[in-house]
């Protein structure tokens, strides 16, 4: 088995895209393996599966969490599509408050590997979408944190102006509003 791993415009956001092995049964392929992705440069550990449902035009984030809490995330879809967005919040980076976005989806069988010190959210852009996330790091929510989908500064080009979101994401605030310091 084997794996593409295309760094993106944000180097440190990895568009991985597995070898699909595909007859009239349906496919096989691998979405993770320790050894591929250690060679590749990918060492993180993960501890967390996650996974939500949700229906068309839904929209998710921008979560993350702070330090020393802070996770990496591996991204896929088992089934829909879905506009995934990352966003850079490392202060010392040279790509600081910079976004970066990639379709997933369940025909490309492809994942997004997104390190500590980034926002991430995505948009459903099927009927539905089912997506899974790995995690380096459990759950905190006294260090779970966000930004709004519409923050004027990152100006993120999502695919809709009226996305469905909860109403803790409705609440999150701006990235000039909040109140503590990114680095990661």
């Amino acid at each position: 088995m084997s794996f593409n791993f295309k760094k993106l415009k944000i180097s440190d956001i990895i568009l991985i895209e597995p070898e699909s092995f595909n007859d009239e049964r349906g496919y096989f392929f691998e979405n993770y393996n320790e050894l591929n992705f250690n060679e590749s440069g990918i060492t993180t550990k993960f501890v967390q599966d996650n996974f939500s449902y949700s229906k068309k035009n839904v929209l998710r984030g921008l979560h993350f969490q702070k330090n020393p809490k802070a996770q990496a995330k591996l991204v896929s879809v088992l089934k829909g599509e879905i506009f995934d967005v990352a966003v850079d919040l490392r202060k010392n980076s040279s790509t600081y408050m910079k976004w970066v976005s990639e379709i997933l989806s369940e025909k490309k069988h492809n994942s997004l590997y997104i390190p500590e010190g980034f926002a991430h959210g995505f948009y459903v852009l099927s009927d539905s979408a089912y997506v899974t996330y790995k995690v380096n790091s459990h759950y905190s929510p006294e260090f779970a944190s966000g930004i709004v989908w519409n923050d004027m500064k990152l100006n993120i080009s999502w695919p809709t102006s009226e996305p469905i979101l909860s109403i803790k994401d409705q609440n999150l605030l701006s990235s000039k509003d909040q109140g503590y310091d990114f680095n990661f």
